[in-house]
């Protein structure tokens, strides 16, 4: 039996007396990934990010583990919500327009010492500070860098567009323009390299593509270590009590956490290991979070069709953003279908061993994602549902 066959029977006997749809995490495999970000993290803390996860339980599981520290959140609502639940460092990694979280954060001395947002323009504290409605606690406030690649004089970019801070001296006039305002405080800097976090760097079957992708990630880890630590010490010269230097993701820790500018690391896919984490040389996780169909028709020779199944993750359209069929293995898609809202077909000699009612295990895209989907994580360990937890949506949040 391999491996794999091994975990199908695990997760099948754990599950017996559940009806899929089901998700599960695998609490070996959670908890071995969280060892491999700390390895890597060679000492400094890692702040979990939340959307990656998306369930209090196991937030506070992870974060119970010696080397991780703080919550990266990603809307202003959350941010509150994990605040009033007991989380005390929450850093919202994106600015927020939610002039009603922005009031209920000024008006709240608990909330405005646990929650740090985010900025990288002026206009944003001018928002804040209409939304204020006569609140008057200081809101700490992190400054994002722009970590895009720029080549031929800035007309190729590389990497996500999100802030419009580049330059060291961008970032230290805007840490200038909060100084100058009463009623914020700058404490920390975040620059996330996603084109090099969570990028993979081997593409299985695309060994051109992979070597490029290598090529462009050594070129931007270089180009982005000087910058970032320039950034640093402009904003230091402003700000000399800075807290925090935030960076990285799960597939860059162990290069931005060999960055002495940095404090800390962000991370938090790497807990889950979705199926876009398989493809790093810098990394090999477990996956630990997995969801199951049933198996509700038998259509003909090589064929079962599943029910729903049509989960697609954000970003680029294309086929690595569909779950995969996992377990059993050899089944694939239908090309003519693909994974569809309420059923989806699945091809293979294998389809010929699964009975009307069985499971067929998936891996998602992109880890917090599948949380959307399910308003329930069970918990396994060994062959046994230990534990069940709400995800967000089970305690009845959509924050996105």
């Amino acid at each position: 039996m391999t491996a794999r066959a091994a975990d199908r029977a695990r997760y099948d006997r754990a599950t017996a007396q559940l009806d899929a749809p089901v998700a599960i995490v695998d609490l070996d495999a959670f908890d071995a990934n969280a060892d491999d970000l700390v390895r890597r993290a060679g000492g400094k803390p890692i702040r979990v990010a939340s959307k990656s996860v998306r369930c209090r339980a196991l937030l506070e599981r992870v974060l119970a583990r010696e080397g991780f520290a703080g919550i990266m959140s990603f809307t202003l609502a959350e941010s509150l919500w994990l605040a009033r639940s007991g989380f005390d460092d929450v850093l919202l990694a994106y600015p927020s327009a939610d002039r009603a979280g922005y009031a209920e954060l000024a008006a709240d001395p608990k909330l405005a010492a646990a929650v740090t947002v985010m900025i990288d323009d002026p206009a944003q504290l001018d928002l804040i500070d209409a939304a204020r409605a006569g609140g008057s606690e200081v809101v700490r406030v992190c400054l994002e860098l722009d970590t895009a690649l720029k080549l031929l004089g800035g007309r190729v970019r590389i990497g996500a567009r999100r802030s419009p801070l580049h330059s060291p001296a961008q970032v230290a006039e805007v840490a200038r323009a909060v100084a100058r305002r009463p009623g914020f405080k700058v404490v920390g800097i975040m620059a996330y390299e996603g084109h090099v976090a969570g990028v993979g760097d081997a593409v299985a079957g695309r060994p051109l593509r992979s070597r490029a992708v290598r090529l462009m990630q050594s070129a931007a880890r270089r180009e982005l270590a000087e910058r970032r630590a320039a950034v640093v010490r402009a904003v230091r010269e402003v700000v000399p009590d800075l807290e925090f230097v935030n960076g990285g993701g799960t597939g860059s820790v162990q290069h931005t956490a060999a960055e002495d500018a940095v404090t800390e690391i962000a991370a938090g896919s790497g807990l889950y290991v979705p199926r876009l984490f398989d493809n790093y040389t810098s990394f090999t996780g477990r996956p630990a979070a997995l969801f199951a169909l049933p198996v509700v028709r038998r259509p003909g020779v090589g064929v079962v069709t599943v029910l729903g199944g049509g989960y697609p993750a954000s970003g680029a359209p294309g086929a690595d953003r569909l779950p995969v069929p996992y377990l059993p293995e050899g089944l694939r898609y239908d090309p003519q279908e693909g994974a569809g809202e309420v059923q989806t077909p699945l091809l293979g000699p294998v389809a010929d061993d699964l009975l009307i009612g069985d499971k067929v295990w998936f891996r998602h895209a992109k880890a917090g994602e599948l949380c959307e989907r399910f308003d329930t994580l069970h918990l396994v360990e060994e062959d046994a549902v230990t534990t069940t937890a709400p995800t967000y949506r089970g305690e009845g949040h959509t924050f996105l």
